[in-house]
């Protein structure tokens, strides 16, 4: 039975969001054309700029593919989130793998282009500053904090700084093992800095006032 038309245009839309992202991480921004998008992912180029006339058109749907699925990485694994003081480190955890794997590649190639590119940079810039204020918003959730009381704002936005600096280092090689052991030290640093479930020396939770 043959598709509906538009079922077939939503496929063929996903299809070349998902081949833009594993071009970026493979070729980088250059070598990413419409062209090589469209051939990854098995259509026409005439097809792929009927859904996206320009490589920047698909970029922007592939930093905002890139930017809900890390964060729904994050939300998929609330449910397995322990309680007590483990937690901590579970969410520390979960934080610093944020930023690896292929599609943080991605997201680094471009980047790295829009730092020359102010065609670019106009049209990444908001996108990430966007993505970058959810990932903010859900580490306050994981973590049962207030980003009112003092230094925790600061805090969450560490760790995920920390987190991009770890994506970098493990650009080169799998460096899960060190991001373990800095993982662990950094939830006890956690506990003694902010008021979260499990190491809260007040005794009192507190909850993100932005969820």
């Amino acid at each position: 039975m043959a598709q509906p038309q538009q079922e077939r245009s939503r496929t063929t839309r996903r299809r070349l969001v998902e081949a833009a992202v594993e071009c970026l991480a493979e070729h980088g921004w250059s070598g990413t054309t419409v062209a090589v998008i469209a051939e990854r992912a098995g259509v026409s180029r005439g097809a792929a700029q009927h859904h996206f006339p320009t490589r920047e058109d698909l970029v922007v749907a592939a930093v905002v593919q890139v930017g809900e699925a890390q964060i729904e990485q994050l939300r998929g694994q609330v449910r397995k989130l322990p309680s007590g003081a483990s937690r901590t480190e579970y969410v520390a955890r979960m934080l610093l793998d944020l930023y690896t794997g292929p599609m943080f590649r991605a997201a680094l190639h471009l980047w790295v282009a829009a730092s020359t590119d102010a065609t670019l940079l106009a049209t990444l810039g908001p996108l990430e500053a966007r993505v970058g204020r959810e990932a903010h918003r859900v580490a306050l959730e994981l973590l049962g904090v207030d980003e009112s009381e003092p230094g925790v704002r600061e805090t969450v936005q560490a760790t995920l700084d920390l987190a991009r600096g770890l994506g970098l280092a493990n650009l080169l090689s799998d460096d899960t093992r060190r991001r373990r052991r800095i993982a662990r030290q950094w939830a006890r640093m956690l506990e003694q800095a902010l008021p979260v479930p499990g190491g809260n020396r007040s005794g009192v939770a507190f909850v993100s006032k932005t969820s």
